[in-house]
């Protein structure tokens, strides 16, 4: 078990008790999450502890689905996004010419496209649908973790052991997987935490727009857009998915923080052996 520090505990905890919210939503929730119980932006009550929406629905249901929904379309895109990205890094980094020449020229003209605009583009004219969202949002974000890995494989491709287990007759496979992965995992573990966030404020922002997750599914993009007039009148409840979102990313980078650290301390003890 890697080492903690206190202060690594406070967001640990906090990233735990999100995952448990969206894993037991169901049972967490007081009401359904399209369930109309009051008048639009009634007062907290024992009904509605945080109170209602623009629909009288429980504001504390939709935040716990929404909970749920966002960490998990968020957590499917990075994967993909990575999945992708470091995938073809890897590839470019390790067998450099034309292929390299290739896919980064390919990655740099999507990068001078800027990502909300492509996005919002192409989402305009294809169906909104989970896999749709999902499939757009990580083939953007692989652009930029593409660079990383292309980095990181560039730079362990040029050391020694690479060239053994070239001369060995290792596959492209196996190099990627035993050689060049393990080695870039610590920068990447930091990478991935960081690209987490972005894709969460990145679907955010689409749900705000209508272009991300469609009603009446809860999140925490589309809970701030239905509820962002009731700012005028004092109503808080657009602040709430805005808080959430804030503190999920502090949780996000002190758990990346942890296990870098952790990763780093591990790998430097048996380069030492």
């Amino acid at each position: 078990m890697p080492a903690m520090k206190l202060s690594h505990l406070p967001g640990i905890a906090g990233f735990i008790l999100f995952v448990g919210v969206a894993l037991f939503a169901p049972l967490l929730s007081p009401h359904a999450p399209d369930q109309v119980i009051g008048i639009a932006w009634d007062q907290p009550s024992m009904l509605a502890p945080l109170g209602t929406d623009n629909l009288g629905r429980d504001l504390l249901s939709r935040l716990i689905w929404g909970t749920r929904t966002s960490l998990s379309v968020t957590m499917v895109t990075a994967l993909v996004a990575f999945i992708i990205g470091t995938t073809l890094g890897f590839i470019a980094g390790v067998m450099g010419g034309w292929l390299d020449q290739l896919i980064s020229r390919v990655n740099d003209v999507v990068m001078a496209i800027p990502t909300l605009i492509l996005a919002l583009v192409v989402l305009a004219t294809l169906p909104k649908s989970l896999g749709v969202i999902i499939l757009v949002l990580g083939l953007l974000e692989a652009t930029r973790i593409l660079r990383v890995a292309r980095a990181l494989a560039t730079d362990i491709a040029a050391m020694e052991f690479i060239d053994v287990a070239r001369m060995r007759g290792e596959r492209l496979g196996w190099i990627l997987l035993r050689e060049i992965l393990p080695n870039a995992l610590p920068i990447l573990i930091a990478e991935f935490a960081l690209r987490f966030v972005f894709i969460l404020l990145f679907l955010s922002a689409l749900s705000f727009l209508g272009l991300g997750i469609q009603p009446p599914t809860a999140d925490w993009g589309g809970l701030a857009r239905d509820n962002k007039d009731g700012i005028l009148f004092g109503i808080w409840a657009a602040l709430l998915p805005g808080a959430a979102i804030a503190l999920l990313a502090l949780c996000i980078n002190t758990l990346a923080d942890w296990l870098l650290g952790a990763n780093t301390r591990a790998w430097g003890a048996r380069a030492h052996d």
